[in-house]
């Protein structure tokens, strides 16, 4: 099955060797996303900014993918602090209605650029 890059100048370049998005298939890979702001790659403030970022990076790369966050199976949270998962959780209700995807929330030590919050997905869009 031939895999297609998803690119979009609404989310953050690619800092690396890796895509924002891979499709294959019905099957779309979201990278992670941290809270930079598409425009300015500079890392938005605080725990709220950056999970809303997060969120709405995703969107875009979900949308330029041809899907939503309503085509999410899979989400996978990180967090500096789990002590922020009730504050993710609550901005991701924003984001997401159900039937909500699959979730894991993983406590990590550290994040690219000093983030709090990074989170990626797996897409079905049919």
């Amino acid at each position: 099955m031939p895999k297609t890059m998803i690119s979009t100048p609404h989310a953050p370049s690619a800092i690396g060797t890796y895509s924002q998005a891979v499709r294959c298939g019905d099957t779309i890979y979201l990278s992670g996303q941290i809270g930079l702001d598409p425009e300015t790659m500079q890392l938005v403030e605080g725990i709220d900014a950056q999970a809303k970022r997060v969120f709405d990076n995703l969107k875009a790369v979900a949308e330029a993918a041809g899907g939503s966050l309503a085509d999410a199976a899979k989400l996978t949270i990180y967090l500096t602090d789990l002590a922020h998962f009730a504050k993710v959780n609550e901005i991701m209700a924003v984001y997401f209605r159900q039937p909500y995807p699959a979730r894991a929330a993983i406590g990590v030590a550290s994040l690219p650029r000093g983030a709090l919050v990074e989170a990626d997905a797996i897409l079905v869009i049919e």
